[in-house]
């Protein structure tokens, strides 16, 4: 497993958290997946052989978001 920390602009809604958490978690090889409001961080933990952070980040972005930095830990 590997662990992702996606900062993105600032959130602007309670809401903008649960649609972000909900489409990650969908993703095929997400164990979790943590939005951190204050901070506009997505934490994730997901298994690298069934996908990327790049395609994480696609997610995120396709929900109108823009995604500043990534990094693997």
């Amino acid at each position: 497993m590997a662990k992702l920390v996606m900062q993105l602009d600032e959130l602007s809604c309670p809401s903008c958290l649960q649609k972000i958490e909900a489409a990650v978690e969908q993703q095929v090889g997400v164990k979790t997946v943590k939005v951190l409001f204050n901070a506009s961080k997505v934490k994730t933990e997901y298994d690298e052989t069934a996908t990327n952070p790049e395609q994480l980040a696609q997610v995120v972005t396709n929900l109108g978001y823009t995604v500043q930095n990534i990094k693997v830990k």
